[in-house]
């Protein structure tokens, strides 16, 4: 064997015309690797606190007291790996185990008052709170996160919103003590994002006053229910109401579907999802209703009602306008969504990012130490970029957070849009931050105890819950198209959803791009105007011309898929970048404002690269090559700054994984 690696050293040698490498006759040893704490070596240059306040935005006291909560408990699957404790959940489990033990998580944390006030006490306190409460114990579990989203903003939201004062003083305080355990009954076997068409059915019977819900047919049956295979007690389920056989659309009931001892309730059947590619801790059942009779009061009535003798009573006549109105509140899920999200990328970061401030590999002259993952430029551009994207998406975040506890019933659309654009693009976004983490993580990435790679199969869903990402571009780029043709029409000049770019003469990019244009955040507003506005053009100019061969809306809709979807993100990466500038903006000289400031840069930067500036013309090839040897110089100005950018997520130790610490003693024999 040595021979014939020998002769293939010659050949490959000859063949690149160099000169023949000296052959070794035996192997050296190398000394056995240590390891370092990275902040031994990596300097702070920023308060990490200072940072942690600014990003995490508010509450950060209640995520802590939460975090050491779950700590504390050995529900929450401690273990000792490296001399350090870490907590998370066995994902090796089978799946009955791994709802038994959600469940009896979360009540522990209903028995120490973690949930006090989020139903029975309102206001913009209370509401950032429970985001803050969510984005923690998604951290730890998402199926945990999903039960408790299901309780409270799906079901318990739901009751709130579509309810009246009678659902809320016989509901919402059991449920908020989880008497009542519900859940949510909308998609279906053939309707998942199209609510308008469930075919459930419910009728009025004037002489029991009683509503009767009825699965028609197989593809009606309720699919996908979170916490219906074994836990729930009650469901808000949506059905078409058809009064004196005229059918009035979609509308939300309460139904019991079990009773206080777990036994299903009459007429009643449910069956079990099965195993997931992720979120085994979620108890996901089937339901079909075989004329369940609920009474008339569980119809939830805040829009419209039925009369004892059985007349439809609503304030709205328009069914499209009523369908809107009833569907608004429920923005909730893709905003819960969306910046819980964000919680995850930041903890696969971090773990990724120490895993590279303290691995080791290839030397790059003989008897030298082997280098630093994260001294490698490709490694640079690997992480850094999605650390720049995650620190955007915190600002993003808080943005949306803001508008929805602000809410008024004018702003659902803006509401609506925003959460629709950063549901998807969060999610989409996590999903590539986590695979790079695990790819960068080597073979360690694999091990569920280290988590990124389990992550990727535990928020997979999140790109299709709550709305099919490809649809909410689509829906995006409908209400930008509504807006403009709007404006156009009324000759008044665009307001809202960030449009006010549009009433600006046309940026225009230079021919040339210097380093400091490139960085400046006004030239990379500018571009990311520039595509939105002719993107938003060209969308409108498509559907004209489909429509004037003759194609109806919808249709042409349908053929301007591609267009809708670069519109849907071009709005999405402004509005992005846009709360960041504006959070930057507010900060005084001081050396955290020269770090966000490159991070910043960097992540304006990674918008530009996007492919659709050469596609459509906004950059040269000159000029996009510039952008791409720019993003390589601030990821190298960034490495001395991330340990401190990932330390300032504020993530305690017990929930990264041992491969973000001493991984060296975390696999030795003693471990074992």
């Amino acid at each position: 064997m040595d021979r014939a690696f020998e002769r293939t050293k010659i050949l490959t040698d000859h063949l690149l015309q160099s000169s023949p490498s000296p052959v070794r006759t035996s192997l050296s040893s190398n000394a056995c690797f240590n390891y370092t704490l990275p902040e031994l070596s990596e300097k702070y240059a920023f308060d990490t606190k200072e940072m942690r306040r600014l990003i995490d935005g508010h509450h950060l006291e209640v995520r802590d007291r939460l975090f050491g909560m779950m700590s504390q408990s050995k529900l929450f699957n401690p273990r000792v790996r490296g001399g350090k404790v870490f907590v998370s959940p066995d994902y090796n489990q089978p799946m009955e185990q791994q709802r038994e033990i959600t469940l009896k998580r979360i009540d522990y944390l209903f028995d120490r008052g973690a949930f006090k006030g989020w139903l029975t006490e309102q206001g913009e306190e209370i509401e950032l709170r429970k985001f803050a409460s969510f984005e923690v114990f998604g951290t730890f579990d998402h199926s945990m996160g999903t039960m408790l989203a299901v309780h409270f903003f799906l079901w318990g939201g739901a009751v709130q919103v579509f309810g009246t004062k009678h659902h809320h003083d016989k509901w919402l305080r059991d449920t908020e003590t989880h008497v009542v355990k519900g859940c949510f009954a909308m998609s279906e076997l053939g309707h998942g994002s199209n609510v308008r068409g469930v075919e459930t059915v419910t009728t009025y019977d004037s002489n029991t006053q009683e509503f009767v819900i009825n699965t028609p047919c197989e593809s009606a049956q309720k699919f996908w229910i979170g916490g219906a295979a074994n836990h729930a007690t009650h469901a808000i389920v949506f059905s078409q109401l058809n009064i004196n056989g005229s059918n009035q659309g979609v509308h939300a009931f309460i139904a019991q579907i079990r009773d206080a001892d777990g036994y299903l309730c009459q007429n009643v059947r449910i069956a079990d999802c099965g195993r997931k590619i992720g979120l085994n801790g979620v108890d996901n059942g089937r339901i079909w209703f075989d004329n369940v009779r609920v009474p008339r009061e569980n119809l939830l009535n805040s829009v419209a009602d039925v009369s004892a003798d059985g007349k439809y009573l609503s304030s709205i006549n328009d069914p499209d306008q009523r369908f809107a109105a009833f569907l608004a509140p429920l923005t909730i899920g893709r905003v819960s969504i969306a910046t819980s999200t964000v919680y995850i990328s930041k903890a696969g970061l971090t773990i990724a990012i120490r895993y590279a401030l303290t691995r080791r590999a290839f030397s790059l002259k003989p008897n030298e130490p082997e280098v630093l993952l994260l001294d490698y430029p490709s490694y640079q551009r690997r992480l850094l970029p999605l650390l720049a994207k995650t620190y955007a998406m915190s600002f993003a975040s808080h943005y949306l957070k803001k508008l929805f506890v602000k809410r008024t019933p004018q702003s659902y659309k803006t509401i609506h849009i925003f959460s629709s654009a950063f549901k998807a693009t969060f999610t989409w976004n996590n999903l590539h931050i986590l695979q790079e983490c695990r790819e960068a993580c080597g073979g360690q990435g694999l091990r569920t105890e280290n988590h990124v790679g389990q992550w990727k199969a535990e928020f997979d869903v999140q790109s299709t819950f709550e709305g099919d990402n490809n649809i909410l571009m689509q829906q995006i780029s409908k209400a930008l198209l509504a807006e403009y043709v709007a404006a156009k029409k009324r000759k008044k000049a665009f307001k809202g959803l960030g449009l006010e770019h549009m009433n600006k003469p046309c940026p225009v990019i230079p021919s040339q791009l210097t380093s400091t244009a490139l960085r400046s955040s006004q030239f990379q507003m500018d571009a990311l105007s520039l595509r939105e506005r002719d993107l938003l053009n060209r969308f409108a100019a498509e559907i004209s011309h489909y429509q004037a061969k003759g194609l109806s809306k919808e249709h042409a809709f349908n053929m301007s898929y591609q267009i809708a979807e670069d519109l849907g993100r071009a709005f999405t990466d402004r509005s992005i970048f846009q709360a960041f500038a504006e959070a930057e903006a507010t900060l005084a000289a001081s050396s955290l404002k020269d770090v966000l400031g490159m991070v910043r840069s960097l992540y304006g930067l990674i918008c530009v690269e996007d492919a659709s500036f050469l596609r459509y013309g906004y950059l040269s090839v000159e000029n996009a090559a510039a952008v791409r040897s720019e993003i390589t110089k601030v990821c190298g100005e960034l490495r001395p700054h991330a340990l401190a950018l990932v330390s300032s997520f504020g993530i305690p130790d017990a929930f990264l994984s041992p491969i973000a610490f001493n991984w060296i003693d975390a696999n030795s024999w003693s471990s074992i």
